[in-house]
Formats: structure tokens, C-alpha cells, sequence
């Protein structure tokens, strides 16, 4: 009989350096897809925290027109007086032509006007069309870049585009926390100081909530 063999350390070595390769590609990659992304949370993260001493100074721009004769009609034959509904498809497209606006949400519809909300990150806009004479008022209002990053860093107003975004950069950012995660656990034995520094880094904020926060 042979007697019961033990696993060869070659075995476990070989096993160590593929989740080592496995967790470096991992942590590398999504360091690659979130760094611009933790960059611009971090500087709007610090921006945002301190919102009250940075001054903004808005800028306001009104803008006037008129609206075609044929298009008017269009309104008229969309026979709303009150409520919500999205602006008729040729409308919207000459109020995205003449004003630097998209027309595509929802408009409030009353018997006098339409009056289509435009907000945007870093500020706001609207249009308002006059249902009887077809004059065309308009007005878009402009915090500064610090606003435009602070409501990205929100989600305010940004749109179903940067809306996927986020959910693609927070899914990057926790693999690359969970990967970072598991090579410290890897390297701990060989590194005294690892587990002390993550235990503070959890310590640290829970202390201040619990003792700050109330």
C-alpha cells in the first residue's frame, strides 16, 4: 500500500500564481474604467462638501422667436387644454433648432400656453409657447462648470445616457474594491500592517457617525 500523498506545494503554488494573474487583470481593468470617473467623483465629491464657499455666479440669457404659421396649427390640432404630454414631433424639432434646448420631455399644456421645463446639469431652462399668437419666449440659466460637475457627480438632470454610466462605473468600482480586497488578502502574510489599516478604514467613519452624526 502506498501511503496517503500530500498535496505538492508546486500544486498550490501554481494555484496561487492563477488567482494572482486572474485578480491582477480584474483590478487593473477596472482601475482602467472608473479612474476618470473616480477622479471627477472625488474633485466634485470635495466640491459638494464644500458648496457653500464657492461662489456661483449664474448667468441668465433670454431668447425670443416666433413660430411658424403651419407649426401653430399643429399645437391647435393637438387639442389639449390642460395637462402633460410631449410637444408635436415637428415643434419640438424647430424649438431644438432655435433654442439650445431639447424638447423632448414633457410640456405643460394649458389654454393659454405650452411651457416646456428644460432643466440641465449646472442649470436650468425653459420655452414657452404662446398658444394664440405663436410668440416664442425663452429663457436658460447657467451656474458655471463647478455646477454643471457638481449635478453630474448627482445625476441631476443628466440624462438616461450618463444614467447607465454611473451603474456601469459603480459595478467597475466594486470589482475593483472587491479584487483589491482579496490581493491584500493574498499579500497580508507578508505584510503585518494590512488588516490593522483596513480595520481602521472601517473604524474611522463609523466612529464619526456614531459619535458626529445625529
Amino acid at each position: 500500500m502506498h501511503a496517503p500523498t500530500t498535496p505538492r506545494p508546486a500544486t498550490k503554488k501554481s494555484r496561487k500564481a492563477f488567482w494572482l494573474k486572474q485578480l491582477h487583470m480584474w483590478h487593473w481593468m477596472s482601475s482602467a474604467i472608473s479612474l476618470i470617473g473616480l477622479l471627477l467623483f472625488a474633485i466634485t465629491g470635495f466640491t459638494l462638501n464644500h458648496a457653500a464657499d464657492i461662489e456661483a455666479s449664474p448667468v441668465v440669457t433670454e431668447k425670443a422667436g416666433q413660430l411658424p404659421s403651419p407649426l401653430l396649427r399643429q399645437l391647435a390640432s393637438a387639442n389639449r387644454v390642460d395637462g402633460k404630454a410631449p410637444l408635436p414631433k415637428p415643434v419640438a424639432a424647430w424649438v431644438e433648432d432655435n433654442f439650445p434646448v431639447r424638447a423632448s420631455a414633457e410640456a405643460e399644456w394649458s389654454a393659454d400656453e405650452v411651457y416646456l421645463p428644460a432643466p440641465r446639469p449646472g442649470g436650468d431652462a425653459w420655452v414657452a409657447i404662446d398658444r394664440a399668437s405663436g410668440a416664442v419666449t425663452s429663457e436658460i440659466t447657467s451656474r458655471g462648470w463647478i455646477s454643471y460637475l457638481n449635478d453630474l457627480h448627482k445625476g441631476r438632470n443628466s440624462g438616461g445616457a450618463w444614467s447607465l454610466f454611473i451603474d456601469i462605473f459603480a459595478g467597475a468600482c466594486l470589482i475593483f474594491a472587491i479584487t483589491g480586497l482579496f490581493l491584500l488578502w493574498l499579500h497580508s502574510a507578508k505584510r503585518k500592517s494590512t488588516w490593522p489599516l483596513v480595520g481602521a478604514g472601517i473604524a474611522i467613519p463609523a466612529a464619526i457617525a456614531i459619535i458626529f452624526i445625529h
